[in-house]
């Protein structure tokens, strides 16, 4: 498979922390081998607290969980048709850094 191979994958409505650790688990097993991938999911309702983040920043949650995350910024809700693309690309592969991305 060429290195300008990405590959995506609709995962449908998927649990935002199995999809989160299945990420985690892609970046920590891939090698320069492994082709880009695309991955669009939406989650059920949950709002996800980022490293900036802290409890008073979630105004209102009622029952919608609250889950810990080790991205930047701070709350994001996630929602049924809401579409989130997580991007799992090799940026030094492609010439590319955090700032210029």
């Amino acid at each position: 498979m060429s290195q300008d191979t990405i590959l995506i994958r609709t995962l449908g409505l998927q649990p935002y922390e199995p999809v989160s650790q299945a990420m985690h688990d892609f970046t920590d097993t891939r090698d320069d081998a492994t082709a880009d991938e695309i991955w669009l999911v939406e989650h059920p309702q949950v709002f996800t607290q980022g490293q900036a983040g802290k409890a008073e920043h979630v105004l209102m949650p009622g029952d919608i969980p609250v889950v810990q995350s080790d991205r930047g910024g701070q709350v994001t809700f996630h929602g049924p048709g809401q579409q989130v693309m997580y991007l799992l690309l090799n940026l030094k592969r492609r010439k590319l850094g955090v700032r210029s991305w």
